[in-house]
């Protein structure tokens, strides 16, 4: 079934424009990106394949282009910058959520954030979210790349950069693309040896966020830090 096949009200453009973006799907708000489908495959069907192969809406933010291309439908270049297009705007509206506003307060839109540049990443990545007085985003940067099972990271490297960015404290992040994200003993381990690194030229560590594919932890809320 196309969308012309649908009553007009079922339609998504029409339903978004009658009733308002949040009452659509994933599935329908994707398609009005998608706008057509291909012989035998209506656009609402394509939506539902993408976001199946992607993870829902989480891994699509972390889909380039090329993995894009491999879809059925999305081999030409138009439809493959407009959903790259959006989901950067996604990135970047959360990382400016965050620079406006205090984040210690706030952990699950840190979470949430973190998820989305982190989550579904492949290989594992330790970041750090550099903030000043004010506990607000002065820039988050990726400083090791590993296996699927370890990182290393060098406590130099993470005070240097958070001199660099004069930074008042830190947020200190990594993935488990295994997908649990329950600490190891190295992580709590790494969490001790930088929050004392740190404390040397007064840069406080305030959480350390971990993530996996739909899952997040807060060492902070789970009392381990």
């Amino acid at each position: 079934m196309t969308v012309k096949d649908l009553p007009a009200d079922a339609r998504p453009r029409e339903k978004l424009l009658a009733r308002g973006p949040q009452a659509l799907s994933d599935s329908e708000l994707l398609a009005i990106l998608l706008r057509t489908g291909t012989a035998g495959r209506g656009v609402l069907q394509m939506a539902d394949e993408v976001l199946t192969r992607f993870d829902g809406l989480a891994g699509l933010l972390h889909t380039g282009t090329d993995e894009l291309r491999s879809v059925k439908g999305l081999g030409g270049s138009a439809k493959r910058a407009e959903l790259a297009a959006v989901m950067e705007l996604a990135r970047r509206a959360m990382a400016q959520q965050l620079r406006e506003q205090e984040v210690f307060g706030s952990s699950s839109q840190v979470k949430t954030y973190v998820q989305m540049q982190l989550g579904h990443r492949p290989h594992e990545v330790f970041a750090a979210l550099f903030l000043d007085a004010r506990h607000r985003l002065l820039a988050m940067e990726e400083l090791f790349r590993g296996s699927l099972t370890q990182t290393s990271v060098y406590p130099r490297e993470v005070v240097l950069k958070a001199l660099e960015h004069r930074a008042a404290a830190v947020i200190l992040a990594h993935n488990h693309p295994s997908g649990s994200v329950q600490p190891s003993y190295a992580d709590e381990q790494l969490t001790r040896s930088l929050t004392a690194a740190l404390a040397l030229v007064d840069v406080k560590v305030l959480d350390h966020v971990i993530v996996g594919p739909g899952q997040s932890l807060s060492m902070v809320e789970s009392g381990l830090l």
